[in-house]
């Protein structure tokens, strides 16, 4: 592959990624520890990641539990919890944290469905807009030192990068949206 088009390959694999992690917070009726990822707790005055002051386990489908390393952490832990957008109320016991995923609803299924499309969206436009940044960039080229037929070969690479991440991303759309849907 030009290191031309890779520039734009890695750009576009990074937008993919970042898609991938969005969803990977979407939570989906299952417990699933990564819709904690983005959670920091105030630890001694400082914002720390919730991974980083606790064991976080998943002792039932539709539990994920917190031991904080340091008891005095459950009230920052909770209180993180309820500042963030997981809708989720968690409960202790003292010594760990609960929280207990209710089932969803279909219509809360179908909310999940169209925030996932609207992601995967953004990320379709994101990938075109380094697809025209490319092109752009190819098109300066040939106003110095390349020629035509090589800029044209440019844009085509482009182009199937293009095309490969969209289908990426529709993939990831779709399966994500399967695993909301299924109860």
């Amino acid at each position: 592959m030009d290191a031309r088009v890779k520039t734009y390959d890695d750009k576009m694999q990074k937008a993919l990624d970042f898609l991938l992690s969005e969803f990977q917070t979407i939570r989906a009726g299952r417990a699933n520890p990564h819709v904690l990822d983005k959670l920091r707790v105030d630890y001694y005055g400082t914002p720390t990641p919730i991974q980083q002051v606790g064991n976080i386990t998943v002792p039932e489908a539709r539990m994920i539990q917190i031991a904080p390393w340091e008891k005095s952490l459950i009230k920052a832990i909770e209180k993180a919890i309820m500042a963030s957008d997981i809708g989720i109320t968690p409960s202790n016991d003292g010594s760990v944290i609960r929280l207990v995923f209710p089932e969803l609803t279909e219509e809360r299924r179908k909310e999940l469905v169209k925030d996932i499309k609207k992601k995967g969206e953004d990320c379709k436009v994101a990938v075109r807009n380094i697809r025209r940044d490319a092109n752009d960039a190819f098109k300066k080229l040939a106003k110095t030192e390349v020629s035509e037929d090589e800029i044209k070969d440019l844009e085509d690479a482009v182009q199937k990068l293009t095309d490969k991440y969209i289908k990426e991303v529709d993939k990831a759309i779709e399966e994500k949206s399967k695993e909301v849907l299924t109860v």
